[in-house]
C-alpha cells in the first residue's frame, strides 16, 4: 500500500485563496457554486498538491468532497499483494468522493493521486451532503461526471480478457501518440518505466517485455534507451495493424 506518511503531512498545508480568488483564477469552476448556500461559503479549504501525492486512499473514511480545480490526477485500485492498478485519468474539472458519498458509504473504493500540481477545493462531507440536497444544478452535475466516468470505462471493460497483448499495447501507444500530437512533431517517445506502463495496462512486466520485442521485430514501435519510441510512419502502420484485430 501507498505510504499515508506524505499524504497526510501535505494534506495539513493550505493554500491560501478565497473562493472569490478561485473563481477569478480559474473561472470554468463558476458554475459550480452558482447555488451553493451562503452558510457553506465560509466552510471550506483550498489546498495544493504536488504531484505523486495521495489525495485520498482505498479503504480509509472518506469525510470530505472535493472538486478539483487544476491539475491531473489518476484514481488507481491498490491491492494486498502491493500491485497498482490505474483505473484512470482525470482532468480538471473533476470531483474527488462524490461515488463514495453518494453510494452512501463510509469508506473511499480507491486512491486518488495526483499527476501534475492540483488545486483542490474542499469541503466536508456533511456540508457536502447538505449542499447538494438544496442545488439540483451541482446534484445533476455530479450525475454528469458519474454517467461519463461510467460510460467511458464500460466502452472498453472487457478488452483485457479477449485482446491479445499486442492489440493493448498499441491501442495504448496510438493514443498515447495522438494525444502528444504526433502528427506535427513527427516521433513520439513514451518515458514511462516499464512499472508504469503495467499499473495502466494490467499487464505484468514480463508480458510487456515481450510484447515491445514483437512489436519492434513487426517494425511498429523502436527502443531508444529503453523507451518506447513511435514515429509516423510507425503510428500510421499501427492504426491499420488495429484495424486487423477489430474487424
Amino acid at each position: 500500500m501507498y505510504s499515508m506518511k506524505k499524504y497526510l503531512l501535505l494534506f495539513c498545508r493550505r493554500k491560501e485563496m478565497t473562493l472569490e480568488e478561485l473563481i477569478e483564477t480559474y473561472p470554468e469552476v463558476e458554475t459550480y457554486f452558482k447555488n451553493m448556500p451562503e452558510e457553506l461559503k465560509t466552510r471550506y479549504t483550498i489546498r495544493k498538491f504536488p504531484p505523486g501525492t495521495i489525495i485520498h486512499q482505498k479503504d480509509y473514511p472518506l469525510d470530505y468532497f472535493g472538486i478539483v480545480c487544476s491539475g491531473d490526477h489518476r484514481v488507481i485500485n491498490e491491492f494486498e499483494n502491493g500491485n497498482v492498478f490505474m483505473i484512470e485519468k482525470n482532468e480538471p474539472i473533476d470531483f474527488i468522493g462524490e461515488v463514495t458519498i453518494l453510494a452512501e458509504k463510509p469508506l473511499t473504493s480507491v486512491s486518488i493521486e495526483t499527476l501534475t500540481e492540483c488545486v483542490v477545493f474542499m469541503i466536508s462531507r456533511e456540508d457536502f451532503e447538505m449542499w447538494i440536497a438544496q442545488d439540483i444544478h451541482l446534484l445533476r452535475l455530479a450525475a454528469h461526471k458519474i454517467a461519463y466516468k461510467l460510460y467511458r470505462s464500460s466502452y472498453n471493460r472487457g478488452a483485457r480478457l479477449f485482446y491479445p497483448p499486442t492489440f493493448l499495447f498499441l491501442d495504448y501507444m496510438l493514443k498515447f501518440a495522438s494525444a502528444h500530437n504526433i502528427e506535427k512533431k513527427g516521433e513520439v517517445i513514451l518515458r514511462k518505466t516499464r512499472e508504469g506502463i503495467r499499473e495502466e495496462l494490467g499487464m505484468t512486466v514480463k508480458t510487456i517485455n515481450r510484447t515491445i520485442t514483437k512489436l519492434k521485430e513487426d517494425g511498429l514501435i523502436d527502443t531508444r534507451k529503453g523507451k518506447v519510441v513511435m514515429s509516423l510512419e510507425q503510428y500510421r502502420m499501427a492504426r491499420d495493424k488495429i484495424g486487423y484485430y477489430v474487424s
